[in-house]
């Protein structure tokens, strides 16, 4: 027998594209899961159409109750991940509202997750892929997201992972060895799916899939999104006066915070070599902006596995 899988779907004001996502996973090859999916506080139809979908399909959905609550994407997906665990999955997906999944999307990750886990299912596994770039028509923009978005895939080690994260939340599948391991998700995780990268990179393994398992959808209101990627130039306008102004990036001081949350809460578990890459990780939260960078650029030239 199959084992259960868990797709958890966190909802905003979605309404516009969530319908076409629905009908996406209800068309999966692979039908052995449970969507279990919560409103984040929408003031539009977005609950309404998760009933619905539900009344239609009660097999494949489990609603959380409607409290209310404004979470925003890590709480609201924090929170569904906790309640996910009491039905006892033994395999979770994060889904975003706007995307559409190829047909084959589960089929794919789990013969991707078997693979990985090598029948070690005790052992906390992530595996994750490409998505393909799209408008908000449906119209394709770039066929890799990754390449789009200059990623480079092969800089996974765990303090790049730190500075860097490569995981699109809604391409992840993972075990409940990993679940059970990351939570709770501190308010110091930058995002849910940031945070469960960083413990499988920390405690188990990590496998990403070049094939694009996603259409990930573009359309101005996305929580993170896509842009592409301009290669920094020395001679660049600005590139220098950026680098030694006195504001530190906002965004390396929560990679900072993150990083010295996940020290604090795996300190004895953590290598040697890890501990100190966090420790280094974490002086990203100086002011002003030239020791942070200066930190930054130390990080980056750094190979800590």
């Amino acid at each position: 027998m199959a084992a259960p899988l868990a797709i958890l779907l966190s909802t905003y004001n979605g309404e516009r594209f969530l319908a076409e996502q629905l009908d996406s996973l209800l068309r999966q090859t692979r039908r052995d899961f449970l969507i279990v999916a919560r409103d984040d506080g929408s003031s539009d139809g977005s609950r309404a159409l998760l009933e619905g979908h539900a009344g239609r399909n009660p097999r494949q959905f489990h609603l959380l109750a409607d409290d209310g609550a404004r979470l925003g994407a890590r709480g609201s997906f924090a929170r569904l991940l906790e309640h996910a665990l009491d039905l006892d999955p033994a395999y979770l997906m994060f889904c975003d509202q706007d995307d559409i999944w190829h047909e084959d999307k589960i089929e794919r990750q789990m013969a991707l997750m078997e693979r990985t886990e090598a029948g070690e299912t005790a052992i906390p596994v992530l595996v994750h892929s490409d998505l393909e770039v799209v408008s908000a028509a449906n119209r394709s923009i770039a066929p890799s997201f990754a390449a789009y978005q200059g990623l480079d895939t092969a800089r996974n080690g765990f303090i790049d992972l730190a500075m860097s994260n490569l995981v699109t939340g809604c391409t992840a599948l993972f075990n409940a060895a990993l679940a059970k391991r990351a939570l709770p998700i501190p308010p110091e995780a930058i995002m849910h799916d940031w945070w469960l990268a960083l413990t499988a990179s920390a405690f188990g393994r990590l496998a990403f899939s070049g094939d694009a398992t996603v259409r990930y959808r573009q359309h101005g209101a996305n929580t993170i999104g896509a842009s592409r990627h301009v290669p920094a130039r020395l001679t660049r306008p600005g590139h220098w006066r950026r680098l030694l102004t006195a504001e530190a990036n906002p965004h390396l001081l929560e990679v900072g915070r993150q990083a010295r949350a996940f020290l604090t809460r795996n300190h004895t578990a953590l290598s040697p070599a890890r501990r100190r890459g966090l420790r280094l990780c974490s002086l990203l939260c100086l002011r002003p902006g030239l020791p942070q960078r200066v930190v930054f650029h130390l990080l980056r030239n750094r190979r800590i596995r």
